[in-house]
């Protein structure tokens, strides 16, 4: 198959003589950003859950010009991560980069108080099991190669603005692990991080969704500025040039939170304790709870902000 484009201001061909695997890549943004990839010159593994969606994904890199193979397969499922691996070394001869786009949305109108145990396990699988997966079937293989990149997929959600229960569960879950892959794995040369995307695919478009969107508009949830992003994300393409960027060797960062859309990029500060309150246990009795109450309430806001 043709070369990827050569190198141009634009960055392309930043990936030429690498490979890298794309969970969930068969539609939304995931297929973007194997299109991206493979247009940047990266070798592709594509998956999904569906021959049909996986094959057309394979097909528009070929047609393109691009270097793409296809495996079929969730990847909470025992075998499907090996198979990634095996499938990206005998096909391209190497893997440098592993993104973790594969997902699932929440029942139209689930919470707490409706969703159910089965609910429960399909997202936490199909968010964070999946995600934990491909990451322990190929770190040890980044390590030994003396170098990575891992990307994986988190979501607004985490946060509890949007509602739901094992989505945003999930999603939280994901960020805390790939701290922990980050940490354990910087020696090593292997740079982990997230992505909190924000952009128009088949999970954010439709009457069900808007209809999503309005009612936690309504519920005070979502804030004005949020909720008019949430009405009109970008297209997945330009999402997938973030992703793409932090597979590269451009990038050196590791251990980050981000947030990217068509509009923006940021990054999520990260988790620190603030002090309340401190006391020497040595010669002080535990507090009293009305002693509690002056100490927390006075830093925290109502809705468990602190306190302007």
């Amino acid at each position: 198959m043709a070369e990827a484009n050569s190198e141009t201001p634009e960055g392309r061909g930043a990936l030429s003589e690498r490979a890298a695997i794309v969970t969930g890549s068969s539609r939304g943004i995931g297929r973007a950003v194997a299109q991206a990839l493979a247009a940047h010159g990266a070798g592709v593994v594509v998956n999904g859950r569906e021959a049909a969606a996986v094959d057309a994904v394979v097909s528009e890199i070929a047609d393109a010009g691009g270097r793409a193979v296809g495996v079929v397969g969730s990847t909470a499922e025992t075998g499907v991560a090996e198979q990634l691996l095996d499938t990206a070394l005998a096909t391209f001869g190497s893997l440098d980069a592993l993104i973790n786009c594969a997902g699932t949305a929440e029942p139209p109108g689930s919470s707490i108080l409706t969703v159910t145990d089965e609910q429960w396990h399909e997202l936490i699988d199909a968010h964070l099991t999946g995600t934990f997966r491909t990451c322990r079937v190929v770190a040890p293989h980044f390590v030994a190669s003396g170098g990575g990149a891992i990307v994986n997929t988190g979501s607004f959600a985490f946060l509890g603005d949007y509602g739901g229960s094992g989505y945003p569960a999930g999603k939280g879950a994901v960020n805390s692990l790939t701290m922990a892959i980050a940490a354990e794995l910087r020696e090593y040369g292997v740079r982990a991080n997230v992505v909190c995307p924000g952009a128009r695919t088949r999970l954010s478009t439709g009457a069900d969704y808007l209809q999503h969107i309005e009612s936690l508009h309504e519920r005070g949830l979502l804030d004005d500025v949020t909720y008019q992003g949430s009405l009109n994300p970008a297209p997945p393409q330009y999402v997938a040039q973030f992703y793409t960027y932090l597979a590269s060797d451009l990038s050196t960062v590791t251990g980050a939170i981000f947030a990217a859309s068509g509009c923006f990029v940021g990054r999520f500060d990260k988790q620190s304790p603030s002090l309340l309150a401190w006391r020497d246990h040595d010669s002080a009795p535990p507090w009293t709870l009305p002693e509690l109450a002056g100490i927390v309430e006075g830093a925290v806001s109502g809705d468990g902000s602190a306190a302007g």
